[in-house]
């Protein structure tokens, strides 16, 4: 029940948090709005082929923690959802704002937020002030896992 709540409150707040501003340099600022950012980070869709790229590289580690339809990526995680999918479950708007930056859903999650700079623990010194992934790079991904389709 607790936990229940406590999720609910997460999403009310980012429901709430009708505008998120970058604070760090070089960060596009970006609406949330409910539980998405509605607006690409960059203006433009991304490419689905560079995004597909991406994901299945170690370049974002996504694959260290989910699976999904890559069958030329020997070892894939277990420990998060299975990205086949995605598409289904979420909107392109709901993708965006996981990659942003996933504690809006779950305070305590281990996925990292791949476009935040401020406000971070345990940050590796290349990563200190600045994201993980590009504006771009975010679009590119949401644009492929947006394909990914039962």
């Amino acid at each position: 029940m607790a936990r229940s709540i406590a999720h609910m409150a997460t999403l009310i707040a980012a429901g709430l948090a009708v505008i998120a501003c970058a604070k760090a340099e070089g960060l596009a600022p970006y609406k949330i709005v409910g539980d998405g950012i509605p607006e690409s980070l960059t203006g433009a869709p991304g490419d689905a082929a560079r995004g597909r790229t991406l994901v299945a590289t170690r370049t974002t580690t996504c694959l260290l923690c989910h699976s999904g339809p890559f069958p030329e990526v020997r070892f894939q995680g277990d420990l998060a959802p299975d990205l086949a999918g995605t598409g289904n479950r979420w909107t392109m708007s709901q993708l965006r704002l996981r990659l942003v930056d996933a504690s809006r859903f779950n305070p305590a999650t281990m996925m990292p937020s791949y476009y935040r700079a401020d406000g971070l623990v345990r940050v590796g010194r290349n990563f200190t002030g600045k994201p993980i992934l590009s504006a771009a790079e975010i679009e590119d991904i949401v644009a492929f896992l947006a394909t990914l389709r039962d």
